[in-house]
């Protein structure tokens, strides 16, 4: 196993970083205070060719493998000071486009891959419940057959890039009384009637990612819409979830490397009683710590889209990656703000999002509680 990229990805990675510092740190401060999401820099980023990074050509994409797609999301996260664009581009390529291209018919995928590569669609998984978070299939959404169409009813909460979405995977029950095999993955565009989206909400971090509630009134969904097949909603979920909890923190992992590099530079700038500080043990050891948590967040990172290339990710892999990645991101982010003393505490900073965003990924893709829970159960097997 060698997960040193390649010449061609080391490239990739160069471009990705050039074009991330040119092209989308713009007025980021501003977009975070107001949490805005900008559909410009969204068709810019496609336009480079990030959302089509993981499809094949022949549906408008790149045709570049998992891994290759992690080494650019984790030079993006170097670059880029916008950790919310990075959350919502993450989430539309894991949770939405690869699961459209592994279960969706060659219909479907004609429809909708070229434009989720080009940026004039943004696409969103859309599962979570008031009462079904955690418990995702304890979902109330239904679906009922109606003719040639399934009638979809219910409110799916707390949902990423719902507020600008163009293309919704919704999920719902046939049968409440079959448990998970009565869910249903469902393509329902935005302009379908009896769908309703509503305003982005507040958050504390990811702010320029929107976040919304959808709700479903008699909205009457083609039954060619299904994603996969009736019941097989589980499978489409399981998917979705172990390629987006294995993938989405590789651009953490660019994130603490520039917190790491930045911090580096920093203590050994920054003089108090007559030397940098970098030379106290109380700077050097965080540092030391924050070096030891990025190698090995990047090894689990690069290990698990090696294993998705090969077919072989299970969701023990998912889980440890996202599980280990997420709590190391935020503690690098509380060393930096701390290393960066009273500057680090100011706004002005920028570290502030840093950390606001890093407590959110002990949240998304399933809690942590949930990949402990998740990593515990295979150990019994």
């Amino acid at each position: 196993m060698d997960f040193r990229p390649t010449a061609d990805q080391h490239a990739l990675q160069d471009s990705v970083r050039r074009f991330a510092a040119a092209r989308l740190n713009h007025d980021v401060p501003e977009r975070d205070r107001t949490g805005s999401f900008s559909r410009k820099l969204w068709e810019e980023c496609a336009q480079f060719g990030i959302q089509g990074l993981p499809v094949p050509e022949t549906h408008g994409g790149q045709g570049a493998g998992v891994l290759t797609t992690t080494l650019a999301m984790e030079a993006l996260g170097e670059s880029c000071r916008d950790g919310g664009l990075l959350f919502s581009l993450n989430a539309h390529m894991w949770s939405a486009a690869m699961p459209l291209l592994e279960f969706g018919d060659e219909r479907q995928k004609a429809r909708y891959l070229p434009g989720m590569c080009d940026g004039s669609l943004v696409a969103v998984h859309a599962i979570t419940e008031e009462q079904a978070g955690s418990d995702a299939m304890a979902l109330t959404t239904t679906a009922h057959r109606d003719g040639d169409a399934y009638v979809l009813n219910g409110t799916k909460h707390f949902i990423t890039n719902a507020p600008e979405a163009d293309l919704f995977v919704i999920f719902a029950t046939l049968d409440r009384t079959l448990g998970w095999a009565g869910v249903t993955a469902f393509l329902v565009p935005s302009e379908t009637p009896g769908l309703t989206v509503g305003p982005s909400v507040d958050k504390l971090g990811l702010r320029t990612s929107p976040t919304g509630e959808v709700a479903l009134q008699n909205c009457r969904v083609p039954a060619e819409e299904i994603l996969g097949a009736p019941g097989a909603g589980m499978v489409v979920f399981e998917y979705a979830m172990r390629l987006e909890r294995a993938c989405i923190m590789a651009s953490a992992v660019g994130m603490m490397q520039r917190q790491l590099n930045e911090c580096v530079r920093h203590t050994t700038t920054r003089h108090q009683f007559g030397r940098p500080i970098a030379e106290f043990q109380a700077v050097s050891h965080p540092l030391a710590d924050m070096k030891v948590r990025l190698d090995a967040g990047r090894l689990l990172s690069r290990r698990a889209a090696w294993l998705a290339d090969r077919g072989e990710l299970e969701p023990l892999d998912a889980s440890v990656t996202k599980l280990y990645l997420s709590e190391a991101y935020l503690q690098s982010s509380l060393d930096t703000v701390q290393l960066h003393g009273g500057y680090g505490f100011m706004t002005e900073s920028g570290w502030d999002r840093d950390l606001r965003d890093a407590i959110g990924a002990r949240i998304y893709s399933g809690t942590n509680e949930m990949q402990r829970n998740i990593i515990t159960e295979h150990l019994k097997t």
